[in-house]
């Protein structure tokens, strides 16, 4: 083994604690350079370290016969090493249609995917990835170049939890010239992807012509910016944390689809916790499985969306995701159908259900109720016809209202009360047998309530809401 290879990247994986003794190591092997010389890297210091290796490969059926050929070449060189060989053919171009992706993203894709069925047939311990120096400069600056979340940054991580393990890339630590002078000194024969030297993707064309000029400018590029990589991981842990602690106090609302913030508490948060907070709710919401449409952008439009005076809009996020804001509160959740309108028969005495759990109950009193609950209403059993009504808002709603003259329009009463544009369509309102309205429950009273005790009967229609999702911010 080449000295000097050899002690830099054992240097590497002692700083970073990336092998244990006794480790069952499952190694990504496509059978380019990088990662054959990882595999014999491996191999030679496998006793040492009294590792179990296992050899993952993927043909991702992009070049025929080449690819074939390749898959060949490692099954034959885990044989001649009695290493475990696990090979698997899959149709990454079947998979990109079916899904709309892009050619390189499905790759990864099926590949991760392949690699995690690995490590866990194998109770394997981590994951051993050839990503080398060369590589953290090119994702680097294509992150910086694009744009990217904060994390983004700090590039390729030298290790990440993965499929109940861990992912190393003991090569971050050497380049491309590191690799190749290993390969030549050790005769480890290699396969070449022609596709590597093609300029349609991003990533060759910063490694033919963006990398050789930073290296111009300081061959030593790899280590300043695996170093600013580690300072930009670490700050961003902790970054983490403490908006994911901020976060909480913030959150009014949260369940598997949707989280409601309060915006003035959101606010008064430092602009860098802020900014990750963003990310959080993204995060939760699509279960870490970011759209690869999603950037940077996305998270400076939200802040952007929650800073301007206007207290309503929406933006419209990858995926289906929608961003909502309505007065103090912003929404994000994910797109679904209209509220289905509902319509139900209230008998005196009587209780209806909602489709959301609440419930509405009427009952006869010869009491009046010394209370102002917004949640009851009180009329006079002899001037409101029964049977009621519950229903949602129809176009053109309107209803008389206690101590006011005329009629006032149902949306009119919506905005002035501020309620959420999302709950308009599903919230209840009370009529009488003729179709009056009579009540918009917590909102507005119509002028059929009792303004005062009278000999008689009364009827008492409550609201009752299994949580606080009719909450209205004044």
């Amino acid at each position: 083994m080449s000295v000097s290879f050899v002690s830099k990247i054992e240097r590497f994986i002692c700083e970073n604690e990336l092998l244990n003794m006794n480790t069952t190591v499952v190694v990504g092997v496509s059978g380019g350079m990088d990662s054959m010389a990882l595999l014999y890297y491996l191999h030679g210091i496998k006793e040492r370290y009294h590792l179990h290796i296992i050899v993952a490969h993927i043909d991702h059926m992009f070049r025929g016969e080449q690819s074939a050929a390749d898959m060949h070449h490692v099954v034959k060189v885990c044989e001649e090493l009695h290493l475990v060989c696990e090979a698997a053919q899959v149709n990454v171009g079947q998979y990109q249609r079916e899904n709309g992706l892009g050619v390189q993203e499905a790759a990864r894709a099926c590949r991760y995917a392949y690699f995690a069925e690995v490590m866990e047939k194998h109770q394997a311990d981590c994951l051993a990835l050839a990503h080398h120096g060369d590589d953290q400069i090119e994702t680097i600056m294509m992150r910086m170049v694009r744009g990217s979340i904060s994390k983004g940054y700090a590039g390729i991580p030298v290790k990440r939890m993965f499929a109940g393990g861990m992912i190393i890339r003991p090569f971050l630590s050497v380049t491309k010239e590191d690799i190749k002078a290993y390969c030549e000194d050790e005769g480890i024969v290699y396969r070449n992807d022609p596709s590597n030297e093609k300029d349609t993707y991003t990533r060759n064309r910063f490694r033919k012509y963006i990398i050789p000029f930073l290296k111009q400018e300081n061959p030593n590029v790899h280590v300043h910016l695996q170093r600013f990589s580690k300072f930009v991981e670490a700050d961003e842990k902790y970054l983490q944390e403490l908006a994911f602690e901020k976060l909480n106090t913030v959150i009014k609302k949260k369940d598997k689809n949707r989280i409601v913030i309060s915006i003035p508490a959101f606010e008064s948060l430092p602009m860098p916790l802020q900014r990750r907070g963003i990310q959080l709710i993204l995060n939760y919401l699509y279960e870490y499985q970011l759209p690869s449409s999603l950037s940077s952008i996305h998270i400076e439009q939200a802040l952007s969306f929650l800073r301007r005076p206007h207290p309503s809009g929406s933006l419209d996020f990858p995926a289906g995701l929608k961003v909502m804001r309505s007065y103090k509160e912003c929404e994000f959740y994910f797109f679904s159908e209209k509220p289905e309108e509902f319509s139900y028969i209230l008998p005196v005495p009587g209780k209806v259900v909602l489709p959301n759990g609440d419930e509405v109950t009427a009952e006869v009193s010869k009491l009046y109720p010394d209370t102002s609950d917004s949640a009851l209403f009180v009329g006079s059993h002899e001037e409101i016809s029964t049977p009621l009504s519950i229903r949602t808002r129809k176009n053109g709603d309107r209803m008389t209202i206690k101590g006011m003259n005329g009629t006032k329009k149902i949306k009119a009463i919506f905005i002035e009360e501020k309620v959420p544009k999302q709950q308009r369509d599903s919230w209840p309102i009370v009529c009488d047998a003729q179709g009056e309205i009579i009540w918009i429950p917590l909102l507005k009273q119509s002028a059929w309530a009792a303004s005062s005790k009278k000999h008689g009967h009364y009827i008492l229609i409550r609201y009752n809401s299994k949580e606080s999702s009719r909450r209205i911010s004044k």
